[in-house]
């Protein structure tokens, strides 16, 4: 089905996540859409973004983003990142409601020549799977499925608050016990283990400052993954990806373990499912530790 989006990459797409841009476009392109970015995009704050500097400076950034997004159309605005997906959509919405922050908003994008006044549609890629393309068509695409692979599908604590249950946020899924991602997994032909897990925290953007604050919460992640003995653990989470993986050196030390599991994203998946190419496509390459599994069942 041929549609058409502006696509708000975000900053972990030209860093961390990058294998997460790759395969997005690149499930998306053989789903049939077409992406079109952002010009001039810039960072959205991501989890810190308003701690930082305030709550209407925050905004800002992404009042900018969208004021750019709607100089390519009227098109739905879709995202990959979780955390660009709350901060855009976030204000975006408020944007819509609120005339005193949308002046505000407004007075400062004049600084810049631009204005915005809510009228696009922000939303996640993942609600976009499910609404707009379904299971159905995503097993249509799948020339290559993944028999005996086992997967640990890791929502993560953010893709799905606060907006999945929401009519504007497309009403794909519930907050506590999502399907979405073992709908995927299950789609491309792999297993999704059951993963009580799914929806806990991996510390975010704690993390990254003071990792050993949050060893814990991967370690919980981890642990249930090994013992489910899954292949891989899946997450459509850039920051999830980098954390549950990152640490796993650090987790070992600490707590006695010898995790080596390796984290990818659910695109990943589908691109490999759907024959296209594990490098080029699927960027399996890019991930810290070996897919070496998946990477084997690539075309």
């Amino acid at each position: 089905m041929s549609k058409k989006f502006t696509f708000y990459p975000g900053c972990s797409s030209e860093g961390s996540g990058a294998h997460l841009d790759t395969s997005t476009r690149a499930v998306m392109k053989n789903l049939g859409a077409e992406l079109e970015d952002v010009p001039d995009w810039n960072c959205c704050g991501a989890s810190v973004g308003e701690l930082a500097a305030g709550h209407l400076t925050n905004a800002a950034l992404s009042a900018h983003n969208l004021a750019q997004a709607k100089s390519v159309g009227e098109q739905d605005v879709l995202t990959a990142c979780a955390a660009c997906y709350l901060n855009t959509h976030s204000a975006n919405e408020e944007i819509r409601e609120n005339e005193a922050t949308r002046n505000d908003l407004n007075e400062a994008l004049g600084e810049a020549g631009l204005s915005y006044d809510g009228e696009l549609h922000v939303r996640h890629a993942c609600e976009v799977l499910v609404n707009d393309y379904g299971m159905d068509a995503i097993k249509e695409k799948v020339t290559n499925p993944l028999d005996g692979l086992k997967v640990a599908g890791y929502v993560g604590c953010q893709t799905v608050r606060p907006f999945a249950g929401t009519e504007r946020g497309g009403d794909y899924d519930e907050y506590d016990d999502p399907d979405f991602l073992d709908n995927f997994i299950t789609a491309a032909g792999a297993e999704a283990v059951e993963f009580e897990n799914k929806t806990s925290c991996c510390g975010g953007s704690v993390s990254v400052m003071k990792p050993e604050d949050t060893l814990h919460l991967m370690h919980k992640i981890l642990a249930e993954a090994a013992e489910k003995e899954a292949d891989v653990i899946a997450t459509p989470c850039p920051l999830c990806q980098t954390n549950v993986e990152m640490y796993q050196d650090a987790i070992n030390e600490k707590f006695g373990t010898n995790f080596n599991i390796p984290v990818v994203f659910h695109t990943q998946i589908l691109a490999v499912a759907m024959g296209l190419d594990g490098t080029k496509d699927a960027a399996l390459h890019q991930n810290i530790i070996p897919a070496t599994k998946l990477k084997g069942m690539a075309k």
